[in-house]
């Protein structure tokens, strides 16, 4: 079940115009130490902080609560797992806020994709319960028939499914 839905754009120019004049005090207000160690052994370090900062304020929204209500730049930090697909670690009123959300006898899990493009940077956040001991649920991918609908759908849009 999904409980939480968030998404932003953040403009790289505009991060580094912010860490030009702000410098470590911007830094150590909104990254964790393991984002900053990331983003500062990167070559691309500014756009690396914009991905961040958009996964930040995409958490945010997806909590209901933006970054306020107890909801703190630093409670919500982005991690990779063993496979190197990021996710969000909460800590602080960011945890409380998800442990209020989610249901008894559920599970939280936090999918995060970021992408960057330019100077813009991406994130979508997704935060869904499975109840505690149930595997979660993928949809079973099969290419070849949702192809064929694709091709049905798109010769003869106005029949049933169609748009």
């Amino acid at each position: 079940m999904i409980i939480g839905l968030g998404s932003d754009i953040t403009d790289a120019r505009r991060v580094a115009k912010v860490i030009e004049r702000h410098g470590d005090r911007f830094l150590a207000r909104v990254f964790t130490e393991t984002e900053r160690a990331r983003a500062d052994r990167r070559k691309n370090r500014v756009e690396t902080y914009a991905k961040r900062f958009a996964a930040k304020e995409a958490c945010a929204k997806a909590l209901g609560t933006g970054i306020r209500a107890g909801v703190w730049w630093r409670d919500m930090g982005v991690v990779n797992l063993p496979s190197g697909r990021p996710t969000m670690l909460l800590t602080g009123g960011a945890l409380k806020r998800l442990q209020s959300l989610t249901p008894k006898g559920h599970e939280a899990h936090i999918d995060l994709t970021i992408a960057d493009e330019g100077p813009m940077a991406l994130a979508f956040v997704v935060i869904s319960t499975v109840a505690v001991g149930k595997p979660r649920k993928r949809a079973a991918a099969k290419p070849k028939a949702a192809a064929a609908r694709l091709r049905r759908l798109y010769k003869n849009p106005r029949k049933k499914g169609g748009r």
